[in-house]
């Protein structure tokens, strides 16, 4: 199946991904116009795991590349694309635009439904933001743990809202196959996105990296650190995929 493209956007094709040009602020510019016209847009993100899952999952490929925006999440993806010479801006991660997206939601009065997570941690995300900006902030919220038949009935009380719009704070390929598969169902809700982790350091369950480690791309090691035995094997070999699939085209480039 073709990508879906973007108007006005330049978007590279990244190991068989593609990956729009976009600042953190340009994105926010093109979510705003959306909701502002009542177009649902979706946006996804890459990094160097989830594009190793993509080259292994066709379901999650097809998800992801079917998206309107595609931003590069992750320092790796940045420095592959300057090294296979497709440039990427910046990097663009889920929990910097959705802290970005509250302020504009709370300026323009924008609505939020919050899908993801323990209902402990989920919870506690809506309070953190209704005592922060109000109550009229939050459209509704859901847990993440349900069965594969109650999918279609959470994608109807998302529907049901009214919101403007959805986060979805779940691990890769569940949220991305959740959004592309039901986004006709809440086709009402302007943009939807996934979030991964951000719930849990939204909530102070997880730390973030300190800005440092942020800017040099070392936020996975931040993890690492937190999390050794559950994430060494995972980022050990998808790095080492990762890395493999960039020398591949930069080579095969070469020879052709």
């Amino acid at each position: 199946m073709q990508a879906r493209t973007t108007n006005n956007t330049q978007r590279v094709h990244l190991l068989s991904t593609p990956i729009d040009c976009l600042t953190l602020q340009e994105t926010v510019a093109k979510i705003e116009h959306a909701i502002d016209n009542h177009q649902q847009i979706h946006r996804t993100d890459v990094n160097a795991g989830k594009i190793v899952m993509m080259h292994e999952d066709k379901e999650l490929h097809n998800s992801v590349i079917n998206a309107d925006i595609i931003n590069a999440d992750g320092q790796s993806v940045v420095w592959a694309s300057k090294i296979l010479r497709k440039p990427v801006p910046e990097r663009v991660t889920g929990i910097d635009l959705m802290e970005e997206l509250m302020v504009t939601a709370n300026e323009k009065k924008y609505s939020v439904f919050f899908f993801g997570a323990t209902e402990e941690i989920v919870n506690k995300v809506v309070q953190i933001y209704t005592q922060k900006y109000g109550e009229k902030i939050s459209a509704g919220y859901r847990n993440g743990y349900f069965s594969k038949n109650e999918e279609e009935s959470i994608a109807q009380q998302i529907a049901q809202s009214n919101a403007d719009i959805l986060f979805v704070g779940m691990g890769s390929p569940q949220k991305e196959n959740f959004l592309y598969q039901y986004r006709k169902t809440f086709s009402n809700v302007s943009f939807v996105m996934g979030v991964g982790g951000s719930f849990d350091v939204i909530a102070g369950k997880v730390k973030r990296a300190p800005k440092w480690m942020q800017k040099g791309g070392l936020e996975w090691l931040y993890r690492l650190i937190q999390e050794p035995r559950r994430l060494w094997k995972r980022y050990a070999v998808g790095n080492y995929k990762f890395i493999k699939l960039v020398l591949t085209e930069k080579f095969s480039r070469k020879n052709n």
